[in-house]
């Protein structure tokens, strides 16, 4: 008898061991981006967050990245999302802007187009999109990989890109918004027809819905106290009217407007919930990953300003979004049961006017109308019209093929340029691509824009703006896409399976999220990756 219960002991000490030692995973990761959201709203806005929200919640219950910065230039969407995803940056992805030129096909591409696919869900052209112009994996796609691809990824924005760049390019769907009809669509690169269920979500035409309800004030106007009080000339008027808005005008007759108001952040909470719901994220023991990207405070950004009742309507909007998704997800997949991180693509400068008219510094650059004005001259100058082909991404591109052909300078006509636009009053910086590690720029400034560099899709000439400058389109709104900490500085927030309460004040990088989250789950970083876990996420 004691003969057999020796390797029955062993027997059970080695199931015991096999176990313990058995790979642990959460059953859902939950990505939230919030579009153009600076690090300072979490706390300007703090003491008016509800308890039962999602930023005051997250705070507290969760951890922490309080000095969480952009690595690269330029700061914009395309970017931002691309980089939380694979852990890198454009000079390495691909992604150097929302639009770039592109040298060898002498022409603007936008970072997500493709032309060999069609729109599934609506008969416009916005579906004619997939991820291909990103040339490194997401950590989606890592864990596609891990989970020999039983894991489901889905990608959920109003815009195109916020979908489909964080899911990668093995994801299950990407789904974005289509402003011409209202719909959630998708391309062919993911499937053939819709989901029943999506298609039975945008029969409920929940866009109408919440035109009826207008945009009105969660709270009582006095208590913005965080916000500039009245109309500015200097705001965007999207809607036409003051605020409050009443908008079943536009209802069944232009869907884009939505995107503009809170009401957009609804949606896509309830699309999301939908795709949990119906998909089964997070219902069984493999990982499952759903990212989700809040567009509309960019767009409220935008044309509002940071520092408008808007803007704060919209976060504080927000904020019970998001505690209606974390109890959503609470009872769904179960509390401590998924992993959720919260950051943003970028951050936003204030409105020009409004800080001149608080004695702080900034202005406008028309770069559009200063590229023109210097073509007029150059083609003076040597008889070819259009050397100056773009202005993306706060670089000029010059026509290599028509200089070429007229045997004329590169050199000659790049610093001609760099010479007129020396003096402009809105312009700290202007020199040749390739003279940037001879220009005296700050060590972080400089890194900024090397990781921010890709050959194929970028330059000739440099451009960086005083602080508190913008690239203009017109009088009104704001803009991102710079070095400067209210466009790089950023949130970092993390909740869930696995993550303890806490804090650091450690600089930290976006790039940091993807292999962070890949230490967590067990997984291979992305391709890409050139960031670093968080170590103080991990213990």
């Amino acid at each position: 008898m004691k003969r057999l219960l020796t390797p029955l002991i062993v027997l059970s000490v080695s199931f015991c061991s096999i176990s313990q030692t058995t790979v642990q995973r959460p059953k859902l990761v939950v990505g939230i981006v919030i579009d153009q959201m600076r690090w300072d709203y979490l706390y300007r806005y703090y003491d008016r967050y509800d308890l039962k929200g999602g930023f005051k919640r997250m705070i507290r219950q969760g951890f922490s990245c309080e000095n969480t910065m952009i690595p690269y230039t330029p700061t914009v969407t395309a970017c931002g999302h691309s980089s939380i995803y694979t852990g890198s940056v454009a000079a390495i992805t691909g992604i150097t802007g929302n639009v770039w030129w592109d040298r060898q096909q002498m022409r603007a591409v936008y970072c997500t187009e493709d032309k060999t696919v069609n729109t599934v869900g609506s008969n416009s052209a916005l579906g004619k999109m997939s991820p291909k112009n990103m040339l490194v994996t997401t950590i989606c796609d890592e864990l596609r990989l891990a989970t020999n691809f039983k894991s489901k990824v889905i990608g959920i924005s109003l815009k195109d890109r916020g979908g489909i760049l964080p899911a990668g390019h093995s994801a299950n769907a990407a789904y974005w918004y289509d402003n011409t009809n209202g719909n959630w669509i998708t391309s062919t690169y993911y499937m053939k027809e819709l989901p029943a269920w999506v298609v039975d979500f945008n029969g409920q035409k929940n866009a109408d819905k919440y035109y009826q309800q207008g945009w009105s004030l969660l709270y009582p106007a006095n208590t913005y106290g965080q916000s500039t009080a009245g109309e500015k000339n200097y705001e965007a008027k999207p809607f036409g009217a003051k605020f409050p808005y009443d908008m079943k005008n536009f209802a069944g007759k232009d869907y884009g407007k939505i995107a503009s108001t809170p009401m957009g952040n609804t949606l896509t909470s309830e699309f999301a919930k939908a795709a949990i719901n119906n998909e089964r994220l997070g219902a069984d023991n493999i990982t499952d990953f759903i990212a989700i990207s809040y567009s509309s405070p960019d767009y409220i950004g935008h044309s509002f300003g940071p520092n408008s009742v808007e803007a704060e309507d919209g976060i504080l909007r927000l904020d019970k979004e998001l505690g209606s998704l974390l109890d959503f997800l609470d009872n769904k997949v179960g509390k401590g049961q998924y992993l959720l991180f919260l950051s943003a693509d970028h951050g936003v400068a204030h409105i020009p006017e409004f800080m001149q008219e608080n004695k702080l510094p900034g202005g406008r650059v028309f770069m559009g109308t200063m590229m023109n004005q210097l073509n007029k001259l150059l083609n003076e100058k040597y008889n070819i019209s259009n050397i100056i082909v773009s202005d993306e991404n706060y670089q000029l591109h010059l026509n290599h093929p028509a200089l070429d052909s007229a045997k004329v300078s590169k050199k000659e006509v790049t610093r001609w340029i760099v010479d007129k636009l020396s003096s402009d009053s809105g312009i700290a910086r202007v020199f040749p691509i390739e003279d940037l590690y001879n220009v005296p720029l700050p060590t972080n400034i400089r890194a900024m824009l090397n990781n921010g560099y890709y050959p194929p899709r970028n330059g000739d000439i440099q451009i960086i703006l005083k602080p508190g400058y913008i690239d203009a389109f017109s009088s009104t709104g704001t803009t991102h896409g710079l070095w400067n900490p209210y466009d790089a500085h950023i949130p970092l927030l993390w909740m869930g399976w696995g993550i303890k309460p806490g804090k650091t004040n450690k600089e930290c990088s976006m790039t940091d999220i993807a292999p962070t989250i890949a230490a967590l789950l067990h997984i291979q970083m992305p391709s890409g990756c050139v960031g670093k876990p968080i170590e103080e996420v991990l213990k």
